[in-house]
């Protein structure tokens, strides 16, 4: 890209900057969180601030009954569509607007966008969702008109972008981008799905999910003998299940930033009663599965070994259900055009090199690689998770790496749509 391009666009960054900056805070401002996942006002007010912005805005509203079944109250799919030439690729630019709940510990109310100085790292925005993901919420859609105005200044742009601005990512992303894939709206080239700054994610786990039931029989507690206590059953299974993490450490991952699979018991309740012997718990549990790993034979071995358990226990009768799996991202063949451009122009505006890794959690960029479409995670954030304190107290975001993002962003859709002079 010659130099005079990476100038137009950090000057239309470096302009834009503020508003870029209250576009985001209003997008914190409105709570989207999920659970309980009514993110229909979200949606609203995010459309409302990207038609102010001169774009036009598709709403894609997912029907009651889907929405329900994946245990949400509202869901808004918003789709921008912006062809420059003729020919060309489309990229989806992907990112989610709903969020975990804020949870305990917060010094900053959750949804202020409260902005404060830290001396090391500059101006930072804090509020649930700053960072993961509202954050590329702003960072595409000022990419995106940054190339507007490239294309008004006489830069020859053939190619389409889109903005999928979706909503149900925390809880699976099965009525977001799958579905808008699912059903014919969108048929891109490559995808960019949100991420962090300092490097390109171009593979990552998958996670299955399991709800395990064990059935026992009630009795009196003065006559623990009359019942069959199905939480003594289950803490037995439990222990199993948790001696075996230490055999998940040998099997490694060769995707650099990821390490082994995992588990992870989240969930538990049962009982009726103190003095009653509990007839019925349930339990879930995460399994991360590591991109090397086959997801159906993942979860038929983890199902074998509970039954197999289970069957050693007196009286005792256990269901077991699915309610996730997600598929790991792999890497496909193109992605390394989206891989190669970001580290080239993120390098330029960050100063340093922008590494490719894999992290070990799940992301609605699976749903593009699953319909064989190449896709990298790339956007506005610090270098990890922790740092940002996602999924934490005081989720924050550093405002200069939304700006550098941006432009890196907005040079790497340049790149693939051949911008010249």
């Amino acid at each position: 890209m010659p130099t005079s391009l990476h100038d137009r666009i950090r000057n239309f960054v470096d302009a834009h900057f503020t508003a870029e900056t209250a576009f985001l805070a209003e997008l914190v401002k409105v709570p989207s969180d999920n659970p309980s996942g009514d993110c229909a006002a979200h949606a609203h007010r995010a459309q409302e601030l990207l038609t102010a912005l001169g774009l036009e805005v598709e709403v894609h509203v997912v029907p009651d009954a889907l929405v329900r079944a994946n245990g949400m109250i509202s869901a808004t799919n918003l789709l921008v569509r912006q062809r420059f030439g003729s020919g060309g690729p489309t990229i989806a630019l992907n990112a989610h607007g709903d969020v975990v709940p804020p949870g305990q510990g917060w010094t900053h109310d959750p949804y202020a966008a409260d902005v404060v100085i830290n001396a090391q790292h500059g101006a930072e925005m804090f509020g649930r969702g700053v960072a993961v993901s509202k954050s590329d919420f702003a960072t595409y859609t000022y990419s995106l008109l940054a190339l507007r105005e490239l294309h008004a200044g006489g830069v020859a742009l053939n190619g389409a972008i889109e903005l999928h601005l979706t909503y149900d990512e925390e809880a699976g992303g099965d009525i977001g981008p799958r579905w808008l894939l699912e059903q014919g709206l969108s048929k891109p080239d490559l995808a960019l799905s949100a991420g962090f700054s300092y490097a390109v994610t171009t593979a990552h786990n998958g996670c299955l999910h399991l709800e395990v039931i064990v059935h026992g029989r009630q009795g009196h507690a003065a006559m623990p003998e009359s019942g069959i206590d199905a939480l003594a059953a289950t803490t037995q299974i439990l222990s199993m299940l948790y001696a075996s993490r230490e055999g998940m450490k040998a099997h490694r991952s060769q995707t650099f930033g990821i390490s082994h699979p995992t588990l992870n018991i989240g969930l538990i309740e049962g009982g009726i009663n103190t003095n009653v012997v509990p007839d019925r718990v349930t339990f879930r549990l995460d399994r991360r599965i590591i991109p090397e790993e086959t997801p159906a034979q993942v979860e038929a071995d983890l199902r074998a070994q509970i039954e197999t358990f289970a069957a050693t226990l007196p009286s005792t009768r256990i269901e077991i259900r699915r309610t996730l799996l997600a598929l790991p991202l792999v890497k496909l063949p193109g992605a390394e055009r989206l891989t190669e451009s970001l580290q080239k122009h993120g390098e330029h505006f960050f100063g340093v090199a922008i590494a490719e890794h894999g992290v070990p959690l799940y992301t609605d960029a699976r749903h593009y690689t699953a319909f064989g479409i190449p896709t990298v995670l790339y956007g506005a954030g610090p270098r990890t998770l922790a740092e940002a304190n996602g999924h934490a107290a005081d989720e924050k975001l550093r405002l200069e790496d939304l700006r550098r993002a941006t432009a890196t962003v907005a040079s790497m859709l340049a790149d693939l749509l051949g911008a010249t002079d």
